[in-house]
């Protein structure tokens, strides 16, 4: 009996052995790109550079970040989807990849099916945040003030079909208030404007709003998240402030084209992972204001799912689309 199960063991080994050396020993092969389809020394630039100069150095081979902004990622996941699926090439992304797919009536590919998840780095909610005059210090105020001003309370985003922009549709549907949505082209002149006035109130990605936090320019009212994070431990979250199941967040992750071989897949995953285990790695993520995830392609495929699922409902609900 023990003979047999040797013999097993031996030729489970060895089946596995030629995969696993390859996915080991023979990656990568030359210069790895991992493009970023937003500008450069915007957040998800910075965590890519950051994950790409200790993959460079884990991996002997340089990690090239090429920055392809567009069309709100589309343009390079267009791109991505049709590369070859060797691990040559990774991408890192945000949330509107999932949104991708229910907010733009065409598109050339597909954004679940046409790649394979690698790992997801970090989340980083989305904070409400509103001008320091506007008349509502909590969430119970907000509401209250949404629902008596209705389309006279505005939100900022940047831009439409963003997370930023649903998560306002999402808080419209939940409280059955009508807050005006005013898009823009990116981050910074939609908050040079809701600290100017012009707007109200906006859900902004944490680690954009952090600096005005901190000084007072802007009041953050609750976390879209399922729990507080490290960096503000005094914001409280929808839930706790009383609106439940409220959840959004800028998330950043690592993807490939599909069809990327499972053993290599799995080698790329855990070598970012174990990167994102190194303390001075996590105290960066921290200091963004990042929930530290580092997860697995199969859970990585999970929250996808369940994110494209999510942002499908809100797009139908809310109406939004993209001119």
């Amino acid at each position: 009996m023990t003979s047999r199960r040797t013999f097993t063991a031996a030729c489970v080994a060895g089946a596995l052995a030629p995969a696993l050396s390859w996915a080991q020993a023979g990656y990568p092969k030359g210069p790895v790109k991992m493009v970023v389809p937003y500008a450069a020394g915007g957040a998800t630039d910075i965590i890519a550079r950051t994950l790409g100069d200790k993959l460079t150095a884990r991996w002997s081979q340089p990690v090239v970040i090429e920055n392809k902004p567009g069309a709100g990622t589309t343009l390079a996941a267009s791109q991505l989807a049709r590369m070859a699926a060797d691990g040559q090439t990774l991408y890192m992304t945000t949330s509107a990849h999932t949104i991708a797919g229910s907010i733009y009536s065409k598109l050339d590919f597909d954004p679940v099916k046409d790649f394979s998840p690698i790992s997801l780095v970090a989340k980083v909610p989305l904070v409400l945040v509103v001008r320091p005059g506007l008349a509502a210090t909590n969430l119970k105020e907000f509401i209250a003030l949404a629902k008596k001003e209705q389309s006279a309370l505005s939100f900022a985003s940047p831009g439409n079909g963003t997370a930023q922009h649903l998560a306002g549709e999402m808080f419209n549907t939940a409280v059955q208030a009508r807050t005006t949505h005013v898009p823009y082209r990116g981050d910074a002149p939609a908050i040079t404007d809701l600290l100017g006035g012009s707007v109200d109130a906006m859900y902004a990605t944490l680690t954009v709003v952090l600096p005005y936090i901190a000084s007072g320019k802007l009041r953050a009212i609750a976390l879209a998240n399922d729990k507080r994070v490290q960096k503000v431990p005094n914001i409280p979250t929808f839930a706790e402030a009383g609106l439940d199941k409220f959840e959004a967040a800028t998330w950043f992750g690592v993807l490939a084209p599909a069809r990327i071989a499972a053993p290599l897949s799995e080698r790329i995953s855990q070598d970012i992972k174990a990167i994102i285990a190194q303390p001075d790695m996590q105290a960066k993520l921290i200091d963004l204001g990042a929930e530290i995830v580092a997860n697995s392609p199969a859970e990585f495929r999970s929250f996808m799912d369940e994110e494209a699922q999510k942002w499908k409902k809100i797009v139908a609900t809310s109406g939004a689309t993209v001119n």
